[in-house]
């Protein structure tokens, strides 16, 4: 017998009941998407998964009283990101990207494996983000490999609307001037990639 899969909304409602295996679904829905994110953030897997298991634990303390979530994905990864600013000050570190990890992030099913010619751009293309400051990288990745909206990215990141769009606006020129061979690729690999 196949279960068919839960829309998000559907499954946040049953925790909000008290239904475990809601529950467990979502845990495993977003464990590893949340790990990778935190990850980048603080490269450290120890507090990353502390910070999820922390998050997990209170989301089902305070089941009941949960709001209605319009998008569980943006709840959890603006949770999960305060919880790992919090952790990073108490333990006096600062909130990075791990830009190396950006290049492991492409899918390898078969649908989704490149040709030689697309490796190499994917690969030039993960080069050039690693030159990103930090926030253009963070940015770059919650729109273009999380697909968050601008007022989510906002909201997520703690800074405006306005903020968001001149960050990504600068990260997209950083990346024209430092890798003008990817110039006619770059929405096309966003795509890809996203």
């Amino acid at each position: 017998m196949t279960t068919e899969r839960q829309p998000d909304p559907i499954l946040w409602n049953a925790l909000k009941q008290g239904d475990r295996r809601a529950f467990a679904e979502l845990y495993e829905r977003y464990y590893r998407i949340l790990y990778n994110y935190g990850y980048k953030l603080l490269p450290d897997a120890a507090l990353v998964e502390d910070a999820i298991q922390d998050l997990f634990v209170d989301l089902w303390r305070i089941q009941q009283n949960l709001a209605e979530a319009e998008s569980v994905k943006f709840y959890l990864f603006r949770s999960l990101r305060r919880r790992i600013h919090r952790l990073s000050e108490k333990e006096n570190r600062f909130l990075s990207i791990d830009q190396a990890t950006l290049a492991s992030q492409t899918d390898t099913t078969p649908e989704h494996q490149f040709s030689d010619g697309e490796q190499q751009l994917t690969r030039q293309l993960a080069q050039a983000l690693k030159q990103l400051p930090d926030r253009q990288l963070e940015v770059i990745t919650l729109r273009f490999y999380e697909n968050f909206k601008t007022s989510e990215i906002a909201a997520i990141m703690g800074i405006t609307d306005k903020s968001v769009r001149n960050t990504l606006h600068k990260a997209m020129i950083h990346l024209r001037e430092n890798a003008r061979y990817l110039a006619p690729f770059l929405g096309l690999l966003f795509l890809l990639l996203a």
